[in-house]
This record gives structure tokens, sequence and C-alpha cells, in this order.
């Protein structure tokens, strides 16, 4: 049994795809997805799934401590057990250092660094085997946009290592680190393809290239404490700003 945190959509719907196709029953959190949540539960719930006790769908802010805490013993009262934690649910806005602010980092705190940690908590203290912490590359690439976001997945990336030493042998801590991965509203099309053509590989990663790599790291009983890069080398490429602003000059014509 595992736990996808902002899973209903995006690459929290294809890691949730892809866990459940290889057997794992799914409890997918969401904050404001609800319907969302609801299709991707009636798409992974099969008749072998339900057989076995089925999927099911959570919501709750993580940014509120309270409703943070009881997520984890309000799907293991539902579900009978929970053995895994994928920490996928983040914040991301723009900010730099010339509007950096307290509540900007708070924010980004709460959601991507507090909520895995209390999670993580949770599930080591109710005997859960392994946490995985969506990251970032942009921790091995570091320019200075995005600062909050930034600094809150350092954080969490440091907390990954230190929380596989506090939660071993019992359970393994491990991270996943994306790159450019989906469009978003700051990114068109042509800006989106041309991010992708900029990584010493030429392409980007695949939802399902995300939701691979946590499935292995669930998975790989000798693993703990370390992050996988899937990116397409980009964390290699040295860029001076985030890909969004790189990509807008590269998709233009010449």
């Amino acid at each position: 049994m595992v736990l996808v945190t902002g899973g209903a959509q995006r690459i929290g719907r294809a890691i949730g795809l892809e866990l459940a196709a290889a057997g794992w029953r799914v409890a997918v959190h969401y904050r404001h997805s609800s319907a969302e949540a609801a299709r991707l539960i009636e798409e992974l719930d099969d008749p072998r799934m339900r057989e076995r006790g089925g999927c099911r769908a959570f919501g709750a802010d993580l940014a509120d401590e309270i409703q943070c805490r009881a997520l984890v013993p309000n799907v293991r009262r539902a579900m009978g057990r929970l053995d895994a934690l994928v920490n996928n649910a983040s914040l991301f806005e723009h900010d730099g250092a010339a509007d950096f602010s307290f509540s900007n980092m708070e924010r980004h705190w709460r959601t991507n660094t507090g909520a895995p940690l209390l999670l993580s908590q949770a599930l080591h203290a109710g005997g859960g085997q392994v946490v995985v912490n969506v990251l970032d590359q942009k921790l091995w690439n570091l320019n200075p946009d995005h600062l909050s976001y930034t600094l809150s997945k350092a954080a969490l990336e440091v907390a990954t290592r230190m929380l596989a030493m506090a939660f071993a042998p019992r359970t393994r801590v491990c991270g996943v680190a994306p790159g450019i991965t989906l469009t978003s509203t700051e990114m068109s099309p042509a800006e989106f393809a041309a991010a992708h053509r900029m990584t010493p590989l030429q392409r980007g990663a695949q939802p399902e290239d995300i939701a691979r790599a946590v499935r292995y790291l669930i998975e790989a009983p000798a693993v703990t404490g370390t992050t996988l890069l899937v990116d397409g080398g980009q964390h290699l490429s040295g860029q001076a700003r985030d890909v969004v602003f790189l990509a807008r000059g590269a998709a233009q014509p010449h």
C-alpha cells in the first residue's frame, strides 16, 4: 500500500498508474482536485485491485499541520496498512532575491518541506518501509530563479539524507529529481519543446520516466539516502537562469 501526495494530476497521476500496474494499492492524496482524484481511482480500481481492497482518494491541505498529521492515520484506518509514501505534492511559485519575503518562504516550506517531514515521521512510526521525496534537478544546477521554492527543495534533499540515517534500518528514504517534464502556464508548446532540446540528451523526462524511477526506488531494498536524477542530463547544463526563461529565447525563430 502506497500513499502518493498530489496524486490526482500530472506527475502524481503517472506515479499512481505505474504503481497500480505493478500491483500496489494506491491512496491518492489531493487538495482541490477531488474530481480528478475520483476519475483516477476509477481507472486504478480494476476487478483484481478491488478484490484486494481497492484504491481510495483522500483530501487534505498539507500546509495545514492538523490536516497533514491526520492524513497518514486516515489512510491506515481506511486501507488497513501503509507501506510506502511518495511525497510528490509541491508548491511552485516564482520569486527571486529582489522580491523574496518571509511569507513566500513560509508557504513553500510548509508544503514542500514541513509536510513531507511530518508524513515521513508518521509513516516510520507506523512501521512503513520506504519514503520517496520528489525533488528537482535544479538543486544540482543552481540559478537564482524561484528562490523560495529552491530553498524548500534543498532543505528536503538534506532531510532525505538525514531521515535515511535516522529511520534505518526499518525505513528507507530516497529522492527522485525530475527535470523539465510537463508544460505549465509559464511556457508555450514551442518553448517547452525548446527546453527539451536544451538538455544533453535533447529530451527531458516524461511523466512515465519519473513514475518508473519512483517504482524502482520503492522496490530497491538496498537503496537509501540518495537521489536519482531523471532529467535527460539537464543538471549537467550549468544554466544561468531557469529553463523557463532560457527556452523563451531558444524558441524564437532566427
